[in-house]
């Protein structure tokens, strides 16, 4: 019998998790659990089901040789009922324990679903350690604030940890060197691919398991080359900062067609579910920049992301409670087109980065943010169903992190909390950082007619709609301005074409 049952989640895969200090593995039982309910409650990609489930199943091994009593429940295993709170309360009674420890779930849905236990399982649900800045904290600096923006939560979070500073200053004078990080990428750079690594006998079980019980999900599992084990996601990082970090900064931004990864890192997955460490890595790109061996605009826009970007988003989840994915600012309700699914446009950014999405269960922040991010904003597609896409749809998804970057960043659903403006451009932002325009249908120089990159008239059509509330923001006003200026026919024109276009959205454009 045990006197402590803890719940691992399959994103808390860490031997450091705070739910696994301070007891003693002789009278503690650690429950994992594969169910159905969590694969399905949005339909994940098949092979995001298949990387949790091999991590999983590897870390619960990694905890057996550290001494620990692991009780796995596999997802076909006789008597799986298919939810948490159904084999969490299996696990107590056939256990026989008295008290139930967890770390602190990333999902508002997660943690509900243990407090409505509160009342079966004595339940102690602990921090989240694993993260820079606590709840407390993030709310202490948001605290008063009429604007919540990262860039000042950042500088906090680098006088914090003392990444990149030279004494009370920033390294070389500035925080951010966002500026230097936009240039386009060209065919004759040589790009690393990311480490792969052959699927192992666990691992390919898995597999076999994901194809046979969730055949109808998006996604192709095929081939499949994701780290499972903390070791390979360490030297998937590892490589990452000797092959690509010195130019990840550079082209930060840029997208190719046919070229899935660039100069990204592809680790956010190993970092998300637990099997990285954020500050670790973070001292890990501060040295290569110490030692001489990358530039201070890789260095910083990487250390960013993880000690600005990703703790801001999750303190931004937390403080604003679960009805926060269903905020609608711009009052958008225009169904998810088919095409996020099938990938059947014209529309050649969108084609390649939903084909690439489908294949790898991947795209980098631009391809999510300015491609398929600014199409829904444009078209006025229903932020908490892009929401759910997104969250299906990538390897690294998980609602704290997935949640604030769409409704926030990418559709502006919750009014300007998160972002100053609305992210919208017209195709000649996609034609200046890619390539994708000169094998599409459309043509990106051509405003108005049947030809024309849909993006143009969809990004004036959107100015035209929100005419009023952008006309009093400062970094949109010169927008507004612009369209104001526009003949009447102009702006049939722009109503006419956009209209025409959005009407055939039910199917494929």
């Amino acid at each position: 019998m045990a006197n402590t049952l803890i719940l691992i989640l399959g994103d808390q895969l860490t031997p450091e998790l705070p739910s696994l200090q301070g007891v003693t593995p002789d009278k503690t039982v650690v429950l994992m659990a594969e169910v159905v309910g969590e694969a399905s409650y949005v339909r994940h990609h098949k092979k995001k089901i298949a990387f949790l489930f091999s991590a999983m199943r590897h870390f619960a091994e990694e905890l057996r040789l550290a001494g620990w009593q692991v009780d796995y429940v596999q997802l076909n295993d006789a008597g799986n009922c298919g939810s948490l709170a159904g084999e969490l309360l299996r696990a107590a009674e056939r256990h026989g324990a008295a008290h139930i420890r967890v770390t602190e779930p990333g999902e508002w849905r997660v943690l509900q679903g243990l407090q409505a236990l509160d009342t079966a399982l004595d339940i102690e649900i602990l921090p989240d350690d694993r993260f820079i800045a606590s709840h407390a904290e993030f709310n202490s600096w948001a605290e008063g604030r009429k604007a919540l923006r990262m860039e000042y939560f950042y500088r906090e979070m680098r006088r914090k940890t003392g990444l990149l500073m030279d004494g009370e200053q920033p390294e070389g004078g500035q925080w951010n060197f966002d500026h230097d990080n936009r240039k386009a990428a060209e065919r004759d750079l040589l790009m690393p691919q990311p480490l792969r690594f052959a699927p192992d006998a666990v691992t390919r079980e898995v597999i076999d398991l994901v194809e046979a019980r969730f055949a109808d999900h998006f996604g192709t599992l095929e081939p499949f080359w994701f780290a499972t084990t903390r070791a390979d996601a360490k030297a998937a990082f590892a490589y990452f900062l000797k092959t690509a970090l010195p130019y990840f900064g550079d082209y930060q931004d840029a997208m190719l067609a046919g070229e899935k990864f660039l100069y990204h890192a592809v680790v956010s997955l190993y970092l998300n579910c637990g099997l990285l460490d954020p500050l670790e890595m973070c001292r890990a790109v501060e040295a290569e920049y110490r030692e001489g061996r990358v530039p201070l605009n890789a260095a910083e826009g990487f250390i960013r992301q993880i000690i600005g970007w990703r703790e801001y988003v999750r303190g931004i989840y937390w403080r604003e409670g679960p009805d926060y994915v269903h905020r609608n600012a711009l009052n958008a309700t225009r169904p998810l087109p088919d095409f996020y699914w099938s990938a059947d446009t014209k529309m050649a950014c969108i084609k390649a980065c939903v084909e690439q999405t489908r294949e790898e269960a991947y795209a980098h922040h631009i391809q999510r943010l300015m491609v398929t991010g600014n199409f829904a904003l444009l078209a006025g597609v229903d932020p908490f169903e892009l929401h759910e896409w997104y969250l299906a749809v990538y390897a690294d998804a998980y609602e704290w992190v997935e949640a604030p970057n769409t409704v926030g960043m990418s559709q502006f659903a919750d009014g300007g909390l998160l972002a100053s403006k609305p992210y919208v451009a017209s195709g000649a932002y996609i034609d200046r950082m890619s390539d994708y325009c000169g094998s599409c249908s459309y043509n990106v120089k051509a405003k108005a007619g049947r030809k024309a990159c849909p993006f143009n008239y969809l990004y004036w059509d959107f100015i035209a709609r929100h005419h009023d509330r952008l006309k009093g923001n400062p970094r949109m006003a010169q927008m507004v301005r612009n369209y104001d200026r526009f003949s009447d026919e102009r702006k049939r024109e722009i109503a006419a074409d956009a209209a025409d276009f959005l009407a055939s959205l039910v199917g494929s454009a």
